[in-house]
C-alpha cells in the first residue's frame, strides 16, 4: 500500500484510532495497577476530572476552527471561579444569582477578546497572552492571592454532586432512542432525496455498539454513584455543539472562516461578527468551567486554571482540530481531553514524577500536530 493511501485511510478512521488509543491507554494503566485503574470509582473521578477540559475544549474547538487561537482561557478559568467563591462566601449570593453574574462576566470578557481580535486586528494570539497575564492579575487582586474557601454547599454540588441510579438509567435509555430516532430520520432523509442508503446491517451495528457503549457508561457510574453533575453538562454540551457545528448557518460558517476567511468575507458573511461571537462562546464555556472547578476544590483558588488553556489545546489538537483551521469536531475534541485526562489519573495512580507527566503529554501534543500536518501534506 503505498504512503499517501496509509494516510488517506488514517485521516478516514481517525476517531476510530482515537478510541482505540484509549482503549490502549486504559488497558495499559489497568495493567500497571492490578486492575485499580478501570474501578467505578476511579473511572468517576477520571471522568469528574476531564470535565473541566472537556468544557473548555468545547469552546476551543470552535475557535482554533475559525483559524485562531486564546491563550486566556486558563486564567480566566481561574478568574471566574475566583468571582463565582467571592461572592458566594463573603456576600452570600444566592446559587442562582452566582450563577447569572458569573456567566454573565464570562461571556463579557470572551466578547472583549473577540472584539479586540476582530475589530481591532490585534492578533489573537497576542490578545490570549495578555488576558493570561491581566486575568490573572485581577483574580489575585480579587482574592488577595488567598483561597477562599468554604463554598457553600449548593455551589459544591455542581461540582461534586451525582445524579441517582435511577434517572442515569433512565438517561441512558432515553440516548439510545434518541440515537435511534436521529438514525432512522437520517435514512429517511436520504430515500426523500434519492440519496444512496448506508446498508441497514451497518446502521444496526452502530446502534448496538452505541446501546452498549450507553450501558457500560451507565452500569460502571452507578457501581459507585452514579454518574458525576459535570458530566451531565459536559454531555448536554456535546450534544448542544455538535448540533451547531452540523446543523447550523452559525456553525457552518465558523468552518468557512478558517477555510478561507477572505472568500468567506467576499461571499457577504460578516466574518468579525462570527469570530466576536466565537470568543463570547469561549467566555461562557470558562465562566461554565470556573463555576465547576470552583464546586469541586469547595474553593475559588488564585492558582485556579494554570496550564488549563494548554489541556485545552492539546485535547483539540489529538481530536482531528486542524492548527490551520477550518476542520474539527466538538467529540474529537472531547475523545482528545479523554485521552489528557486518562494520563494525568494513569500517571498519578503509578506515581509518575510530575516532569515525566509533562514531557509524556508534550510528546503527545507535538505527536498529533505532526500527524495532523503530515496527512495534509499528502492529501495535497
Amino acid at each position: 500500500m503505498k504512503p499517501h493511501s496509509i494516510k488517506q485511510l488514517f485521516t478516514q478512521y481517525k476517531m476510530l484510532a482515537l478510541l482505540i488509543a484509549v482503549a490502549l491507554i486504559w488497558a495499559f494503566f489497568s495493567w500497571k495497577t492490578q486492575g485499580s485503574f478501570l474501578t467505578p470509582r476511579n473511572l468517576s473521578n477520571l471522568l469528574r476530572q476531564m470535565s473541566v477540559t472537556g468544557i473548555l475544549a468545547c469552546g476551543m474547538v470552535l475557535v482554533i476552527i475559525a483559524g485562531e487561537i486564546d491563550l486566556s482561557i486558563g486564567s480566566m478559568l481561574g478568574l471566574l471561579g475566583g468571582i463565582a467563591a467571592v461572592l458566594d462566601v463573603t456576600q452570600h449570593w444566592p446559587l442562582a444569582l452566582n450563577l447569572a453574574a458569573v456567566l454573565g462576566c464570562g461571556l463579557v470578557i470572551g466578547l472583549l477578546n473577540g472584539y479586540l481580535t476582530a475589530y481591532r486586528g490585534i492578533p489573537s494570539f497576542i490578545v490570549g497572552l495578555g488576558g493570561m497575564l491581566a486575568y490573572r492579575g485581577v483574580l489575585l487582586g480579587i482574592t488577595g492571592g488567598i483561597t477562599i474557601a468554604p463554598v457553600s454547599e449548593p455551589m459544591v454540588y455542581l461540582g461534586q454532586g451525582y445524579l441517582p441510579a435511577a434517572p442515569g438509567i433512565v438517561l441512558g435509555v432515553g440516548l439510545f432512542l434518541l440515537a435511534a430516532f436521529l438514525t432512522w430520520r437520517a435514512r429517511a432523509s436520504r430515500a426523500q432525496h434519492g440519496l444512496p442508503q448506508t446498508a441497514p446491517w451497518a446502521d444496526g451495528l452502530r446502534l448496538a455498539v452505541i446501546g452498549a457503549v450507553l450501558y457500560a457508561f451507565v452500569q460502571t457510574l452507578n457501581g459507585y454513584e452514579g454518574i458525576p453533575l459535570p458530566v451531565l453538562l459536559l454531555l448536554a454540551l456535546l450534544g448542544l455543539f455538535s448540533y451547531i457545528t452540523s446543523q447550523t448557518v452559525f456553525g457552518r460558517r465558523i468552518y468557512a472562516v478558517g477555510s478561507n476567511m477572505e472568500a468567506t468575507r467576499l461571499s457577504g458573511i460578516n466574518v468579525k461578527a462570527v469570530k466576536l461571537w466565537i470568543f463570547g462562546i469561549m467566555g461562557l464555556m470558562c465562566a461554565l468551567a470556573g463555576l465547576i472547578n470552583t464546586g469541586r476544590l469547595a474553593a475559588g483558588s488564585p492558582s485556579a486554571g494554570t496550564f488549563s488553556e494548554l489541556d485545552a489545546i492539546a485535547a483539540c489538537f489529538i481530536g482531528g482540530t486542524s492548527m490551520r483551521g477550518g476542520s474539527g469536531t466538538v467529540y474529537g475534541a472531547l475523545i482528545g481531553a479523554l485521552v489528557m485526562a486518562s494520563l494525568d489519573n494513569g500517571m498519578s495512580m503509578l506515581d509518575v514524577d510530575t516532569y515525566w507527566q509533562m514531557i509524556v503529554k508534550g510528546s503527545i501534543l507535538t505527536l498529533a500536530v505532526w500527524v495532523d500536518v503530515s496527512t495534509r501534506a499528502g492529501r495535497r
